[in-house]
């Protein structure tokens, strides 16, 4: 990625004028970004679907209630039947990757396991699928003003409420949406 700042641990924040259904008003945020390309999971569309659900699908049981309500997150067209679970801290889950300021993803069963029990992290946003760029493909998408990026906020990550991520997320880098045009005029 020479000449290509390294997003892992940002957001990526739809521009108004993104269109594509996938991403239209979405924040992703992006797990791992390198010369092979980009993998992040969108934070802001909840599907209606509840981790109690996912985890009976598993044969694993919750006496925890609050757990059994927790959102489960689209995060992303690809792979939606493959999970993931963005989380404060490390642990001893497979399939773990630490991605920075504490925040890692696990895509094992053994973490969605341990939360059943009231053993997992304190702070975890849980969503299907995930969004994928190709080589570059990221790149262009940002020259094009698809994106705005900046750092990772974990308090918009794991405390704000979903329909106001996409908002907060812009304003955390000085960005007001309601204020940029719909569509960008192109000559």
């Amino acid at each position: 990625m020479v000449g290509t700042a390294d997003l892992t641990n940002h957001f990526l924040i739809a521009m108004p004028q993104l269109a594509d259904p996938n991403f239209s008003q979405t924040v992703t945020y992006v797990c791992e970004h390198n010369g092979e390309g980009a993998l992040g999971i969108v934070i802001n569309r909840p599907l209606e679907l509840r981790l109690g659900e996912v985890l009976a699908q598993l044969d694993l049981k919750t006496e925890s209630d609050a757990v059994a309500a927790l959102p489960v997150y689209l995060g992303g067209p690809v792979q939606t039947d493959r999970g993931f679970v963005l989380h404060r801290g490390g642990g001893p889950w497979e399939g773990t990757l630490a991605v920075g300021d504490g925040i890692a993803v696990t895509s094992s069963r053994d973490i969605l396991a341990d939360i059943a029990r009231g053993h997992g992290p304190r702070q975890l946003l849980v969503a299907l699928g995930y969004a994928g760029w190709g080589a570059g493909q990221l790149e262009r998408e940002i020259a094009e003003n698809s994106w705005l990026s900046g750092p990772a906020d974990p308090d918009i990550l794991f405390e704000t409420p979903d329909e106001t991520r996409w908002a907060a997320a812009a304003a955390r880098l000085g960005v007001d949406l309601s204020l940029l045009p719909g569509q960008a005029g192109h000559g």
